[in-house]
């Protein structure tokens, strides 16, 4: 049984057990959150695709670390001019732990 979720402007393909990292969401480690977008729900060959989102849909996951990513930098540079620009982002991530799916 898998599912595909909406979390963050992304989504994702999840099965129970899987690991995945999002964008940020704002709960403690440890914490049990349910995503309720989900778009569509697999069951071998029963398959329910939402309009947009399934009705009852449900995926239950637990926060295992909040984050942020590896650093990316940013270079902007403007030749012959003497003008050189170097900053840095390090996005915020929450890892989360997929426990169990429901199509409702």
């Amino acid at each position: 049984m898998y599912a595909v979720i909406k979390t963050g402007g992304k989504q994702y393909r999840v099965q129970e057990g899987d690991t995945l990292r999002v964008e940020k969401i704002d709960a403690d480690e440890g914490a049990n959150i349910t995503l309720d977008q989900v778009l569509l729900v697999a069951d071998g060959d029963n398959i329910q695709v939402g309009a947009p989102y399934v009705e009852g849909g449900k995926v239950n996951a637990t926060v295992k670390t909040q984050g942020r990513g590896e650093k990316i930098k940013i270079i902007k540079l403007r030749r012959r001019k003497h003008h050189r620009k170097q900053m840095g982002h390090r996005q915020y991530f929450t890892e989360l732990q997929i426990d169990n799916i429901s199509a409702g």
